[in-house]
């Protein structure tokens, strides 16, 4: 593989208050960083302005699209500008910083690989959303009949940029929360390599939460029925995959 080019890709929607210090934070890591603005409203716009002038890339889209359209723009813009691997965080500060140089290293064992964070959780997190992303994480074990991907709704990741993109032309995978999860199914489908990793997740009390509860739920339950037919469809080819993996 050619030389590592990595950027710090960060999606944001109307965080004004933690993203100067999530920024702040993912500097220390040495690399650029990329903001897509899906469409804030004027006093987030204006921080991210006053990021972009400070030595930070800032990609803005003409309105609020969903964080899958944001993190597919970010990662388009990523290959435009030479990257070869883009880490993505969320905007509200919640992975811990120290948790993700580990990412980067992870590249030296596996540079094709898409980087996956699992949370581990503080007392912040409440039982509604711990328990609640198990029917998510089932339905992810089952449409790829494997336990390869440990949490498929962690915003912590490590894209090899040229080969999602790819897959990303032939399908787009959604311009909403349900996108975090069909990329790494789909991923996972064309024989990509994933490796997980541990990232301490906290919730702020104050955080911002975009999640639209009917909306996002609907729109994640058609995308597990959707990854669920096309898994059938698929069923011969990942059985064998399975086998192959058994017997090495």
């Amino acid at each position: 593989m050619n030389a590592l080019k990595i950027c710090v890709l960060i999606p944001v929607y109307n965080h004004p208050d933690s993203i100067t210090a999530v920024v702040e934070q993912m500097r220390s890591l040495q690399l650029p960083i990329l903001l897509i603005d899906d469409g804030s409203d004027s006093r987030c716009a204006a921080v991210l302005d006053q990021l972009a002038s400070q030595q930070c890339h800032l990609l803005r889209l003409p309105c609020n699209q969903g964080k899958g359209a944001a993190v597919r723009a970010g990662l388009a813009e990523a290959g435009r500008l030479g990257f070869t691997h883009a880490l993505q965080i969320d905007a509200d500060g919640q992975h811990a910083p120290d948790d993700l140089p580990a990412f980067i290293q992870q590249l030296a064992s596996t540079p094709r690989a898409l980087v996956i964070g699992y949370p581990r959780y503080d007392q912040s997190v409440s039982p509604i959303r711990f328990y609640g992303r198990y029917a998510t994480h089932i339905w992810v074990w089952i449409n790829t009949l494997s336990l390869d991907i440990r949490d498929s709704m962690c915003g912590a990741r490590l894209y090899p940029v040229a080969a999602v993109n790819q897959l990303l032309a032939k399908t787009p995978c959604g311009n909403r929360m349900a996108f975090d999860t069909e990329i790494l199914v789909r991923w996972h489908w064309a024989g990509g390599a994933v490796a997980n990793l541990p990232v301490r997740v906290h919730y702020p009390l104050d955080g911002v939460s975009h999640f639209q509860l009917w909306r996002d739920n609907a729109l994640i339950s058609a995308m597990h029925a959707r990854l669920f037919f096309g898994m059938l469809v698929r069923l011969p080819w990942l059985l064998h995959q399975r086998f192959k993996r058994s017997a090495a």
